[in-house]
C-alpha cells in the first residue's frame, strides 16, 4: 500500500474544521507549526484593488501528515470543501509520494509505521 505526505498550508481559523476532517478519516498523526509566507497575490488583501509587487508575509498554519494513498482522493475533496471560503488565503494542499516510513521504537516499516502504535 502506497503512502503520501499531505502538507496543508492554511489559516489557523479553520484548524477546528481540519481536526474534524482528520478524525473522520481516522488520521491521528500530524505535525503542526506556524509559518510566515505569501501566495501568488504577494500577501495582498482581497479588498485591495491596485497591483503590488511588495511582498507582505502573512501568518499561516502548516499541517504535515502521512496517510495511505488509497484514502487520498476522498480526504482531499473533504478538506477542500470544509476549508473553502472563496476568499484569498484559503490555503494550499501539496501531496508528495513517500518511499517508506519507519517507526523507530518498534522497527515497523511502511504502512504499519503510520498506523496507531501497538503496545
Amino acid at each position: 500500500m502506497g503512502l503520501v505526505k499531505v502538507q496543508i498550508i492554511m489559516n489557523e481559523i479553520k484548524m477546528d474544521k481540519l481536526i474534524e476532517a482528520l478524525k473522520k478519516h481516522k488520521i491521528t498523526g500530524m505535525t503542526v507549526y506556524k509559518a510566515m509566507g505569501c501566495g501568488v497575490q504577494y500577501g495582498t488583501p482581497e479588498y485591495k484593488e491596485e497591483d503590488t509587487t511588495d511582498i507582505r508575509l502573512l501568518e499561516k498554519t502548516v499541517v504535515d501528515l502521512v496517510m495511505p494513498e488509497d484514502n487520498l482522493t476522498h480526504f482531499i475533496e473533504y478538506i477542500e470543501k470544509n476549508l473553502y471560503t472563496g476568499h484569498i488565503g484559503d490555503g494550499k494542499i501539496f501531496v508528495s509520494d513517500i518511499k517508506t516510513a519507519y517507526r523507530i521504537r518498534t522497527g515497523e516499516e511502511g504502512y504499519d509505521a503510520v498506523q496507531p502504535a501497538k503496545f
